[in-house]
């Protein structure tokens, strides 16, 4: 689950399919941002260039963000606590929790910044 609204771009007009086509089969892809060019790499290069041959085929897109989410055993293995701990923190609401079915999903940033406030502030004798 993303905390950002998912945005549908509808499908382009055929001939803007076309000429985004032919530039993606000529490999010309520029990124322009206030008019300087950024060149994409890794992943964000895969990630432009499949959004934009689905619009070259003339499909609608939606873009949607992936919060990263762990399993009872990977959240607990973070927190360093027992998987039992954890489940007591997710059902009294201290984390709160997503369910795939009947599995429970906990955000990372939830689990760290639980780990954070535990630790608390150093004393000065530390």
């Amino acid at each position: 689950m993303s905390r950002f609204a998912p945005h549908t771009t509808p499908a382009l007009e055929p001939a803007e399919a076309e000429s985004l086509a032919e530039a993606l089969a000529a490999k010309d892809v520029s990124l322009f941002v206030d008019g300087t060019a950024h060149r994409l790499t890794g992943a964000a290069d895969e990630a432009v260039r499949d959004l934009l041959a689905r619009l070259a085929r003339g499909e609608a897109v939606t873009v949607s963000s992936a919060e990263d989410v762990l399993t009872v055993a990977q959240a607990a293995e973070l927190a360093g606590i027992s998987h039992s701990y954890v489940r007591k923190l997710t059902t009294n609401g201290v984390w709160p929790v997503q369910y795939r079915g009947t599995h429970r999903r906990i955000r990372r940033e939830d689990v760290l910044a639980w780990v954070s406030d535990q630790k608390g502030p150093r004393s000065s004798q530390d």
